[in-house]
């Protein structure tokens, strides 16, 4: 019998100290050269014994060997010029230095397939990849060279469809895109994001995913979530359009938010990554706390869809509040799982 409410990650966790400096985005790395690559690797060896201690059933490497989830996988690609940046409003939130595309952007060899190789040869569970969406990589970017946000997400997917296969081929379970970035851009969701995200994931035989969510817990999009007002209702724009959509599941942002929870509702037939985790709090949930986010969601997900999971990648958080998190949310699902009389 397959095991039920299975616990997942969105993506990142913290790195060591001695790898990058804590509690940043774009954190640089503190080693180099072969050492650098020894130290990603020990730093993927401890998240994965962070995650199987605390009883998650399909793992992720957290980002450990990228500085940046977007970014760093954007370095890679031709066309693009990280010497001369330019400052652009990322999300509609916040102003941030990024590479410009100067010219046609191509992938000329894997990014992320000895990573993913690693990852598989670590674990004995289940195992999930992150990579960027489309959408979300035209909006961490400045483009010289298109001055089209849809034609550079076209190219970007068709270029992450090779990645991901790579990916794939390395034994990886679940491919995830990451598409926050959706949570803004209703009208270019609509008419062109998902079917890139589509395109992102085609001809996949693994288990495709999409995360939405309100971002990471640091400051501009703890801001931007006052706002909101007392109700947060994007999803409702995207999840139609996603219901109808090829990819298997959905990962959002549940816990301690305002978004209300019959909208995953809109997500009938696909797998639903509920976020039992806020990722914008050093508090630590109890794993009632947890188990409560996932009862609230049964209603409107079938158990066997229902996966526990974090809002959000905690990569900003220390590493001991990670590890609090992982375990509660670990303990949570194994609550409602004797609750249902699924067992452990």
């Amino acid at each position: 019998m397959t095991k039920l409410l299975q616990t997942t990650i969105a993506g990142s966790l913290p790195k060591p100290a001695w790898l990058a400096e804590p509690g940043q985005l774009w954190a640089p790395w503190r080693l180099e050269g072969d050492a650098l690559a020894e130290g990603k690797r020990d730093a993927v060896r401890l998240v994965l014994a962070d995650q199987e201690r605390a009883g998650i059933d399909i793992v992720s490497d957290g980002e450990q060997t990228r500085r940046h989830f977007v970014t760093t996988f954007i370095e890679a690609l031709d066309g693009v010029d990280f010497a001369h940046k330019r400052t652009v409003r990322i999300r509609n939130r916040y102003d941030a230095d990024v590479p410009v595309v100067v010219g046609p952007v191509a992938r000329r060899h894997p990014v992320f397939a000895d990573d993913a190789k690693f990852l598989r040869g670590t674990t004995e569970r289940k195992a999930k990849f992150t990579l960027p969406g489309p959408m979300t990589m035209v909006d961490t970017l400045y483009d010289g060279h298109y001055r089209s946000r849809e034609k550079l997400a076209w190219a970007f997917a068709e270029i992450l469809n090779d990645e991901a296969r790579a990916i794939e081929a390395a034994g990886i379970d679940v491919i995830q895109f990451d598409e926050p970035a959706f949570n803004v851009y209703f009208d270019e969701v609509r008419d062109w994001g998902v079917a890139t995200l589509e395109r992102a994931a085609q001809g996949l035989a693994c288990t495709t995913a999409v995360h939405i969510c309100y971002g990471y817990g640091i400051k501009a999009n703890v801001e931007w979530k006052k706002t909101l007002g007392s109700e947060w209702r994007q999803y409702e724009q995207t999840f139609p359009l996603l219901a109808r959509s090829a990819i298997r599941q959905v990962s959002l942002e549940c816990a301690n938010s305002h978004v209300p929870i019959e909208l995953v509702g809109l997500l009938d037939g696909k797998d639903v990554l509920v976020g039992a985790i806020d990722v914008a709090t050093d508090r630590i949930e109890s794993p009632q706390e947890v188990a409560a986010t996932i009862r609230a969601a049964l209603p409107f997900v079938p158990a066997e869809r229902l996966y526990p999971c974090t809002n959000c990648g905690m990569v900003p958080l220390s590493r001991d509040v990670a590890r609090g998190k992982l375990m509660a949310l670990g303990a949570g699902a194994a609550i409602v799982r004797a609750e249902l009389g699924l067992g452990r």
